[in-house]
């Protein structure tokens, strides 16, 4: 399996520190730590949070405003039942008034004609004593000043009666002193007082009102006023937050490309230089092959042991070199090469590997099983050198087993990805390497073990990152191992 060599964990270096003194340091101001807070706030947290503030300025102004304006609706219908009062005080005065001089030119002349005014205030009163006792139902001491008028003009209406009596009984001259000062002369002025306080009450509580209501309606128009202005307030910080968070967007994104335009060309430089030096490498590599093939031959016989077996060994190693570069080469191609998309059946790509790979296969014991695997958008080629490494990489490390055991096979679709596993019973490796399984010149077991340099696995992620998709792999020593790698059913290359 390709990867790694194991390091051994560093020991943090103990640091020192000298206390610090609690008392030295100076207290952060309320108000420096909101605004420090808010200094952090992302713009949906500040917007949310000027929303959240206007809202709860509407909800109070809108409070304020229904209450200024049910006190203002109010005192319009205290002000109407007020008008009425005044207006049925001037009735039942004008009525008194007119049943009095009736009684009295009655008293003198004896003409019942004139009675007719104080019949009809006689039938009239009850109701008009029940409409004011409905109008005057508001404050308690109208009410006190209603109920006393109504037992005075009771009292009057008695008094005239027994007076109208007396006249039929008695003429004239049995009533003469009544005629002259009225039958109900105390009662009469104490009912004028009374419908003067009963009025001059009336008129403050309108003045009162009428007060109130202009400060009310006031106060409402200052504070719709003010809803209209943290409203317009609302919408220009809005503006700003999100004109400012745009512009920085912006900024942050010009700087992001300009960045990553210096990156892809360091890569491509630094690509274009791999390449180079692996090329300018071949030639040394040949010539120390060669060369020592050359010494080797013309040394011959004498030679010993010793220095054919340093010239062999300095010749495998120039082979070893001489492969590492290729793979190297392969590697930095991929990267540079352009993609082909197009549709891949990989049923058909995985018939094809195993037809190439057939002479790997000869004089083994192995047991294949291929599950049906989906079609995908990618290049066929790049796509291809995914399977030849997995099933390489498999192929080497089953070697040791009397018969190797290779399954190829889809796993679920998820979220629009299909996912394809190659999983042997080989010696698989140990789960703490896993994450640098695909990095490139790492090695889980030595040269003399199983062959390899180490970049297969590097190719696949690199092929599958270019394809927009993911590996993994899993695995357990001695157990075998699983290699996983997934591409998007409908993505674009890259």
């Amino acid at each position: 399996m390709e990867s790694v060599t194991q390091e051994s964990p560093t020991t943090p270096a103990s640091v020192h520190s000298e206390p610090v003194s609690h008392s030295s340091q100076a207290p952060i101001p309320k108000t420096g730590w909101l605004m420090e807070r808010f200094a952090h706030w992302s713009i949906e947290q500040r917007v949310l949070a000027g929303f959240g503030l206007v809202f709860a300025g509407i909800v109070v102004i809108s409070a304020i405003s229904y209450r200024n304006t049910s006190v203002l609706l109010e005192n319009s219908r205290l002000d109407t039942k007020s008008h009425e009062l005044v207006q049925l005080l001037g009735s039942v005065e004008e009525a008194l008034g007119a049943a009095e001089s009736g009684h009295r030119r009655y008293l003198v002349t004896g003409d019942e004609s004139y009675l007719k005014s104080y019949r009809a205030t006689v039938e009239q009163m009850p109701e008009y004593l029940r409409y004011l006792r409905g109008l005057a139902n508001e404050g308690a001491e109208q009410r006190d000043r209603v109920e006393r008028l109504e037992r005075l003009i009771t009292s009057q209406l008695k008094a005239e009666a027994g007076a109208i009596i007396q006249r039929e009984k008695r003429g004239y001259e049995g009533v003469r002193h009544l005629a002259l000062t009225g039958a109900a002369k105390n009662e009469i002025e104490e009912i004028h007082r009374l419908m003067t306080e009963l009025d001059m009450a009336e008129q403050r509580a309108l003045r009162a009102r009428v007060e109130e209501s202009a400060g009310g309606t006031k106060n409402t128009i200052a504070l719709l006023g003010l809803g209209a202005f943290l409203q317009l307030v609302l919408l220009a910080s809005v503006y700003f937050l999100i004109h400012h968070d745009v512009a920085e967007r912006r900024r942050v994104a010009a700087e992001l490309q300009s960045r990553g335009e210096l990156l892809q060309a360091a890569n491509k430089e630094l690509e274009a230089f791999s390449y180079s030096v692996s090329h300018d490498l071949r030639a040394p590599l040949r010539h120390i092959d060669g060369y020592a093939a050359l010494l080797s031959k013309a040394a011959g016989e004498t030679l010993n042991d010793k220095a054919r077996r340093y010239l062999q060994t300095i010749s495998n190693s120039a082979k070893q070199m001489g492969h590492l570069i290729d793979d190297l080469l392969v590697f930095s191609r991929m990267g540079r090469q352009d993609m082909l998309r197009t549709t891949v059946n990989l049923d058909q790509l995985v018939k094809t590997v195993l037809h190439d790979l057939r002479l790997d296969l000869q004089g083994r014991t192995i047991s294949w099983t291929i599950h049906p695997l989906p079609n995908v958008s990618g290049d066929p080629a790049m796509l291809r050198q995914v399977f030849v490494n997995l099933i390489s990489n498999a192929l080497k490390f089953t070697v040791t087993r009397p018969e190797a055991k290779i399954e190829i096979g889809a796993g679920p679709r998820n979220s629009g990805e299909a996912e394809v596993f190659v999983r042997d019973n080989g010696v698989g490796f140990d789960m703490q390497y896993v994450n640098k399984l695909f990095g490139v010149f790492q090695r889980l077991h030595r040269n003399d073990e199983f062959e390899g340099t180490g970049i297969g696995l590097a190719n696949v992620r690199r092929i599958i990152n270019r394809h927009g998709g993911r590996t993994w792999a899993e695995g357990a020593p001695d157990q075998g191992a699983t290699f996983h790698f997934s591409l998007p059913l409908t993505r674009s290359l890259r």
